[in-house]
Formats: structure tokens, C-alpha cells, sequence
């Protein structure tokens, strides 16, 4: 086994310092990663310093002032760790104890195969959490520039949001201009306004997933002649201008608005969010719908339902006409009607080491979204990263970065450089978001079963992914035995969020 140290007894004097002879770490920016990498600090015993601009300063999408505020979905994403690359990064997040699943375990709710939390008691307990602990000073404030190479070890979280003044700032310091793109919200609508005369409750092929049942989604099926109007609305519909300087900047193909997805087809809606797989219509069993839209539980009353797929950039009053049109919504009320905000990362593989420090400036560390990671949990999982990192080079440790072979190192080796064309000559793609999935691990040979005579097709891929999350949580397990020899660990418990 790798060693931190010469020796493994713990007897390292730089691991026995008292966490008050210690600098702190600032981390900027409370969001998922944020949260996440000054949880990571405090919790190995050495004070940070997480700063936060709201409210001080609001942003296009946040609604309130809590850490951790998620702004798009309730929903973390498939929790199975065996065949779902997502759901494995979920497992080695809680073996790392991460502040932001245990805080989405703690306030889940049904959504099938998915792991979707109560967005408000979810960003509370985070909020809690590190309010409470000893070593984390909070402070509200706006950070409008990169901290000096004499300011210390800092962490970049602050999102795809990132003040005007401090992408400006970064901008300068690197001399790369930072990539964006469009990241669109979808609609929210009371559950009391839905017709459950026409939805009804069902998971796509019943799958309960945690904290389900196997009847989580609300289901609004259309007819050919209902789904051909609709999508032709979508298209005629009212959209929001863009700017002069946003109208070249890409979207994120996970994130795609609903009226971009049917500008690319009239069937493109029915092979995306609108598929009528896996789902039966119980009122009329005999007919299977030619389109399906689903609503997934947004809070943990069940009051507020979101409208899965459903991101949007259409004006606000054509939302509420066009998505009246949908069969059990025609009298909807909507708590939250969907939006549409530009989203800025670091073009990271030329910017970042493999630690995801700045090389331009190697006391600074970006984490989350910025860095070109997409999706909540893949940005927790930066942020994760990050923090530890810091406290290896705090604490004067090597660093020693998760084996690729795991969902967060081959994230992070996306992220500081794996999309890179092997060929010489081939040269650097363009550096795109990304969620984990398993097409960033190092491959894998399954071999065919004994006495399976016929092995291909699904069968061998479910094989392959499991044998991709047996390997991953083994070698993620052993980085964490590894990576304890280096550093202290001190416990702390999540406390409860004050209702």
C-alpha cells in the first residue's frame, strides 16, 4: 500500500498540530462545492473561511440566501451504484462522508430510481452544518478579484454564476477567455392545480429507487393529435431574446431547452423527456399514449411537482399557454414558471493541474461548475476533491489524487485534461461540461459467463458497468485508506436544520 509517510503510525509531526497553529483555507463561493470542500477542510481539523455574496449580491437564479441553494432540479440523479456512473459517484461520495449527500439522504423524496431531495430542507441542514461547526467562519461577502499570491491557499466554488467582476478578474490573470453556456430552469407547478382525473402516479417500469415506492412521477399521456399541437406551439411560442454578446454561446447538451430539443424534430420530444416507455396509462390500459410528460416531487409535503425535461427559455406568459396544452395541467398554477441563465467555465485542462490548482497562480484551486464539471453532484464531488487537497498541502502532504479507475478521478481527470485527443496530430477537443459517466474510465475486459453460450447486446454492457462500479469502489476505497495515513480525521455530526 502507498504510504503518505515514511512511516504509518501516525506519528508524523506535522498530522499532530493543533488545528489553532494552523492558517486557514478560504473557500469562495457556498454553493454545492463550496460547501462541500469547506466541509471536507473543517472536518480534518484545520479552520476555513467560507464566503458566500448572498445576499449581499444576488444572482439570475438563486431565490434565497441558504448554502447549497440548488437552483434547477430537485433531483440528484439515478442512485443505483451498480449500472448508473452517477449513482456510483454517489457511493463514493458517502464513503468519503460528504456534507451534501448526507444532507440529501437525510431529506429525500420519491422519485423512482432517483435520488431527489426537499430543496429547501436539503440547503438548510448544509447551511446548518456549517454554521454550527467550530472551525468555519462564514462570511457574507462579495469577492470582485482573485486573491494575491500572498493571500493564502483559496478555493474558487463560486459556480457557473461567477460575479461579472471576478470572471473578469480570472480572465486577466490567465489571458484565456472562459467558455460558457446556457443552463435553463424548468417549471414548478402546485399539485393541488394538476387533474389527477387524467395523471396519474407511476415510476417509468415501476422502479421504487431510494425512498420510493415504484409510483413516484405523475404522468400527463397525450395523443399523436395533442402531442403534434403541442410541439408546434413550442415552436411559434414567444422566446426570450438574447443579448448581443450571449448570442454565439452554446448550450449544454444535458440541459437543452424543451422548444430547442423540438426544433430538432417533430419525434425528437418522444426519444427525450416525453418517451411513452415503461408507463401504463391506468385509466386507459388498452391504449398506450404517443407521448408522456412526467412531473417529479419537488418538496417533502408533495405540494409542488416539477416538470421533468422541461427546461425552458420561452417568456413566462407562453409558458403558462403552452403548458396548459398538456392533458392534467390545463388549469395549472405554477410556483416557479422556467428561466434561463448563462453559465461560465474555465476552459480547466489548460488552466488547471492535476489538483486543480491555477497554474497561473498555484495557491488558488477551482472546484464545481466552473471547472467544467456539470450536474450537482459531479460538482460536490470537485468540491470534495478540492478541499482534500488543500488540506495535503496545508498539512505539507503529498497529494495523492483518486485513481482513475473511480467516478471522481475520472472526473477530475476530465476535467484537468482526459478529453485530450491521444494522436499527436490529432490535437486538444474543444473542452465541454460534462457529467460522469462510464464513458471517462479506463476500460475494462468482461469475460463471457461459464455456460452462457450467447453473450452480447445488454446483457454484456450491464456486465461491463457493473464490473466498472465493482472496480471503482474498491480502488476508491483503498484511495481512502491511503489518504487517511496522511491526515487526521476529526467526526462531527450533521446537525438538524432548525424548521
Amino acid at each position: 500500500m502507498q504510504t503518505c509517510f515514511g512511516r504509518i503510525d501516525g506519528a508524523n509531526p506535522r498530522t499532530m498540530t493543533s488545528s489553532t497553529d494552523l492558517a486557514p483555507i478560504h473557500v469562495v463561493g457556498a454553493g454545492l462545492a463550496g460547501s462541500e470542500a469547506a466541509w471536507q477542510i473543517a472536518s480534518a481539523g484545520i479552520p476555513v473561511i467560507l464566503t458566500e455574496m448572498r445576499p449581499i449580491r444576488r444572482t439570475e437564479a438563486h431565490q434565497t440566501d441558504g448554502l447549497a441553494e440548488l437552483v434547477c432540479s430537485n433531483s440528484f440523479r439515478s442512485d443505483d451504484a451498480d449500472l448508473n456512473a452517477v449513482g456510483l459517484i454517489h457511493a463514493e461520495l458517502r464513503m468519503a462522508g460528504s456534507l451534501i449527500m448526507a444532507a440529501a439522504d437525510r431529506h429525500q423524496v420519491p422519485a423512482g430510481g432517483a435520488l431527489a431531495v426537499d430543496r429547501d430542507g436539503f440547503s438548510a441542514a448544509v447551511s446548518a452544518a456549517l454554521s454550527h461547526h467550530p472551525l468555519v467562519t462564514l462570511r457574507r461577502e462579495a469577492v470582485v478579484e482573485l486573491p494575491g499570491e500572498d493571500d493564502g491557499l483559496t478555493i474558487i466554488a463560486t459556480g457557473p454564476l461567477t460575479a461579472p467582476e471576478l470572471a473578469e478578474s480570472i480572465r486577466t490573470l490567465t489571458g484565456a477567455d472562459a467558455l460558457a453556456f446556457f443552463d435553463a430552469i424548468a417549471p414548478i407547478v402546485h399539485a393541488e392545480s394538476i387533474d389527477m382525473g387524467i395523471a396519474w402516479r407511476q415510476s417509468r417500469y415501476d422502479k421504487a429507487g431510494p425512498g420510493g415506492t415504484g409510483a413516484d412521477y405523475l404522468n400527463c399521456p397525450m395523443t399523436r393529435e395533442q402531442y403534434e399541437a403541442f410541439v408546434a406551439a413550442l415552436l411559434t411560442a414567444e422566446k426570450t431574446s438574447f443579448k448581443e454578446w450571449e448570442a454565439s454561446t452554446p448550450y449544454f447538451d444535458g440541459c437543452l431547452p424543451i422548444e430547442v430539443m423540438a426544433e430538432r424534430g417533430l419525434e425528437t420530444l418522444r426519444f427525450g423527456p416525453m418517451k411513452p416507455v415503461g408507463l401504463t396509462d391506468p385509466m386507459n390500459p388498452s391504449v398506450k399514449p404517443h407521448a408522456i410528460v412526467q412531473l417529479r416531487q419537488d418538496n417533502a409535503l408533495g405540494t409542488l411537482w416539477n416538470m421533468v425535461g422541461f427546461q425552458t427559455k420561452l417568456k413566462y406568459a407562453e409558458q403558462s399557454r403552452v403548458f396548459r396544452m398538456i392533458p392534467g395541467l390545463a388549469n395549472a398554477e405554477f410556483a416557479r414558471l422556467g428561466g434561463l441563465h448563462r453559465n461560465t467555465y474555465l476552459n480547466s485542462p489548460n488552466l488547471l493541474d492535476a489538483t486543480l490548482r491555477l497554474k497561473a497562480r498555484p495557491n488558488l484551486r477551482f472546484a464545481g461548475q466552473i471547472t467544467g464539471c456539470e450536474g450537482y453532484v459531479e460538482s460536490a464531488a470537485i468540491g470534495l476533491l478540492a478541499g482534500r487537497f488543500a488540506v495535503a498541502e496545508r498539512l505539507g502532504l503529498p497529494l495523492l489524487p483518486p485513481p482513475a479507475t473511480s467516478a471522481a478521478g475520472a472526473l477530475l481527470n476530465h476535467v484537468t485534461g482526459g478529453h485530450i485527443v491521444a494522436e499527436e496530430d490529432a490535437g486538444p477537443r474543444s473542452f465541454q461540461p460534462m457529467n460522469v459517466n462510464f464513458g471517462l474510465f479506463p476500460p475494462i475486459e468482461v469475460k463471457k459467463p461459464e455456460g452462457v453460450k450467447r453473450f452480447r447486446g445488454t446483457e454484456k454492457a450491464q456486465a461491463k458497468k457493473r464490473a466498472l462500479s465493482a472496480r471503482a469502489r474498491a480502488d476508491f476505497a483503498q484511495w481512502l485508506v491511503e489518504i487517511k495515513t496522511c491526515t487526521r480525521t476529526v467526526t462531527h455530526t450533521l446537525p438538524e436544520a432548525n424548521d
